[in-house]
């Protein structure tokens, strides 16, 4: 049986990831999308909060993740959220992808993302 999917796009939050200096110093906006696959049908069946994955708490992890400790890559960033999500037990499997829409690039862009999945 395929595992379900709850998905939060948009999780935004303000970190201090990069490897240049002034991104250390002054931070800046990440945002994060994440699908996580589940089986629902136990929680849709008794529509029941607490047999299933409370997406609020999933998103709050997010945000203390990417506000914690600095890491130079959205890469270390994204696997760290990954890893957090399948430290849920009811999680089959992860996808994260980190927006760094303010990343120093140097030329004109509209957002730099890295993308991970992960499964038990």
């Amino acid at each position: 049986m395929n595992p379900d999917v709850i998905t939060v796009r948009g999780i935004e939050a303000y970190g201090f990831h990069g490897v240049l200096p002034v991104e250390r110093e002054q931070g800046q906006p990440f945002v994060v999308d994440l699908e996580v696959r589940t089986d629902v049908s136990a929680a849709a069946a008794a529509d029941d909060l607490t047999k299933t994955l409370d997406y609020s708490v999933l998103a709050r992890e997010v945000v203390d993740i990417v506000q914690g400790d600095p890491c130079d890559l959205i890469e270390t960033l994204a696997v760290r959220v990954a890893d957090a999500m399948l430290a849920h037990g009811a999680v089959h499997s992860v996808r994260v992808t980190v927006h760094k829409p303010e990343a120093p690039v140097g030329v004109p862009f509209s957002d730099v993302t890295v993308t991970v999945e992960r499964a038990r």
